[in-house]
């Protein structure tokens, strides 16, 4: 795929769809704790969901999504409203994630150059990579969130590999092909752990899949969503900026 319009389109029908409907992909997962000098340690399981939709714009498309994702007891998967720290005993409310908008445009020829998603393929099998680097300032500055933020500087990373069939991308008919994947996120602590400067961080570590639509989800989370936030069963209806995460999710609840 080195043509970058079929390199563009084939992403497109595996990540999400070139098709108007909304597309749902969840995941599942733990998430570990590491520290300088400390065994590594499960502190939750994490499960999610992302839905989006492809708008067709000059020189590529533009993909309108939110996502929700819900961190859970270990043990049993119950969605937490709290979290003790093991090691401090604290108390700390938890902050689910509600990141609306997560959206993308990708064009062929954009800020970055040419459009050309990485991706190998062996027999039938297509696998795409996507490696996300971050590193900008901190929407959460230490002197003004010391209990929440480590470092004026936000580092993480994001490694998603994507999943589908050559055999599928083979039919034109189809707008959006069967897709299977797998997250790794090293990031900070959260904010609402309220670790500080303390050394470490935390390795989340997912797989998931698309789904045929949002009813697909399990129930336990389109439940919670209905009684939350049920603006998330459907995309956004129109592009917005900027994007949300975390960080800034965290500050604007605690903004004033």
């Amino acid at each position: 795929m080195a043509d970058p319009a079929d390199n563009l389109r084939s992403f497109l029908r595996t990540r999400a769809s070139l098709g108007p409907e909304d597309t749902v992909v969840w995941w599942t997962g733990k998430v570990h704790a590491q520290a300088p000098g400390e065994n590594h340690r499960t502190l939750f399981r994490f499960e999610g969901f992302n839905i989006g939709r492809t708008e067709e714009v000059p020189g590529g498309y533009r993909f309108l999504a939110r996502e929700a994702a819900f961190y859970q007891d270990p043990a049993t998967g119950t969605i937490l409203d709290t979290w003790t720290d093991p090691d401090t005993g604290t108390d700390c409310d938890v902050l689910h994630v509600w990141n609306d908008p997560v959206n993308m445009e990708m064009l062929l020829d954009g800020p970055r150059g040419p459009w050309r998603a990485p991706v190998s393929e062996v027999g039938d099998d297509v696998m795409w990579a996507q490696d996300i680097l971050l590193a900008y300032p901190s929407p959460l500055p230490v002197a003004e969130y010391p209990e929440n933020s480590a470092d004026d500087t936000y580092r993480a990373a994001e490694l998603f590999q994507f999943f589908c069939r050559r055999s599928d991308l083979d039919r034109p008919e189809l707008a959006s092909v069967p897709c299977h994947f797998s997250w790794v996120r090293l990031s900070p602590w959260l904010p609402w752990m309220r670790r500080g400067a303390r050394p470490g961080g935390l390795v989340f570590h997912c797989h998931g899949t698309k789904l045929g639509g949002y009813d697909e989800l399990p129930e336990h989370l389109r439940k919670y969503v209905a009684e939350h936030n049920p603006e998330y069963a459907r995309a956004p209806e129109a592009w917005s900026a900027p994007n949300v995460t975390s960080w800034t999710y965290f500050r604007n609840r605690h903004a004033g």
